[in-house]
């Protein structure tokens, strides 16, 4: 007759498990702690009060002199490049992931010769395919940095989004610079000049092999309302009553897809072009004389919301620089409590069927 021994490897029930663990705790409360830090660390931690008996001593000196070279390099853990088996939530591809708001002094050439340095805001961000776990920030910023000493331009930026997508092995990326543009503006009788602060965004974007080279630009401008000012004229005419219509702080952001095979679109050029459209931007220095021009080209120029999305539309439709645009105007009133506002769009670059929802609190200027 053959006798089968009871196989050995059969695995623990969890009676059993408890059963070890309780004999462990146990022969732990008489045997010296010498022998508890000859454990095995993680049945050590299983014992009451002695989880950091046999925990290494360690440093608590910053090491100054230590020296990560490339061999101590390969041995750091990288969980943003692990394995797709990492991956937390559903394995699908991000259209965009970066950093945003890294900031550094870059240099751009203005229409009339000289250089200008300004702080500027820099949003970096390329695709995520479905199987990669994650993409290294940091190379985004050293991608960018190879080029941060050049005077910039849409070529300079060029050259630093194929820098990163090659750096990240991704195939879409986009890179979005954000500053303050001064320009000297003259006020409109006395002679005097101060400057006028413009927000602009250059952004270029690479997707499906096709790059698309984008300017933003926020003008600031005062909107009389029409109807106002022809109820305060009937006032005057009809009963000799004072009256003053209403005014108020407005604010355009104007986005044009650059043409590439046109030649360069100057910050200048896109400013004068709202001008034109809008004359009334908002005034830097101003004396008496000066408020009363003002005043009188408001006067000359009263616009709804919807007259100055179809005046800018107008300038660009014109000008051969621009490809597809967008117009976003805000007339954040004075006679109501709420504000009124219009988008254009021209082309399928800017075409969308929904909104951020904070996307007009975005277009208040505070000085």
């Amino acid at each position: 007759m053959n006798v089968h021994p009871r196989d050995i490897d059969d695995a623990p029930n969890r009676e059993q498990a408890a059963e070890a663990l309780k004999l462990l705790r146990q022969w732990a409360k008489t045997a010296p702690a010498a022998e508890i830090s000859q454990l095995d660390p993680s049945l050590a931690r299983l014992v009451p009060g002695m989880s950091a008996v046999n925990y290494p001593s360690l440093s608590r000196e910053y090491p100054e002199g230590f020296v990560a070279d490339e061999a101590y390099r390969a041995t750091l853990p990288d969980l943003q490049n692990g394995p797709s088996s990492l991956i937390r939530g559903a394995k699908q591809q991000i259209q965009h992931v970066g950093i945003s708001n890294f900031r550094l002094p870059i240099r751009f050439h203005r229409k009339d010769g000289d250089d200008l340095t300004l702080e500027t805001s820099v949003t970096g961000t390329v695709s995520l395919e479905a199987e990669k776990k994650g993409i290294n920030m940091s190379r985004i910023m050293r991608s960018f940095y190879k080029h941060a000493e050049r005077t910039f331009s849409f070529e300079v930026m060029e050259a630093a989004l194929s820098d990163y997508l090659t750096d990240l092995d991704s195939f879409d990326a986009r890179l979005q610079m954000r500053f303050s543009y001064p320009a000297k503006v003259k006020s409109l009788r006395s002679g005097l000049e101060g400057y006028q602060y413009y927000d602009i965004a250059l952004e270029l974007i690479e997707q499906n092999g096709v790059r698309q080279k984008i300017m933003h630009l926020d003008y600031v401008y005062s909107s009389t309302c029409p109807c106002s000012l022809e109820l305060s004229e009937h006032a005057r005419s009809q009963r000799g009553q004072l009256a003053t219509p209403h005014s108020q702080r407005s604010v355009a952001r104007i986005s044009v897809l650059v043409d590439c095979d046109a030649d360069c679109l100057w910050f200048e050029d896109l400013i004068e072009l709202c001008r034109r459209a809008v004359p009334t931007e908002t005034q830097v220095m101003v004396k008496r004389e000066d408020e009363q021009a003002f005043a009188e080209l408001n006067a000359a120029n009263p616009i709804f919301v919807e007259d100055a999305a179809r005046l800018f539309c107008a300038e660009l439709l014109a000008d051969h620089h621009v490809g597809d645009f967008r117009v976003i105007a805000s007339h954040q009133e004075s006679l109501h409590s709420h504000d009124a506002v219009s988008i254009l769009t021209e082309g399928p670059t800017f075409a969308a069927s929904s909104l951020d929802p904070r996307l007009f609190t975005t277009l208040f200027h505070v000085g």
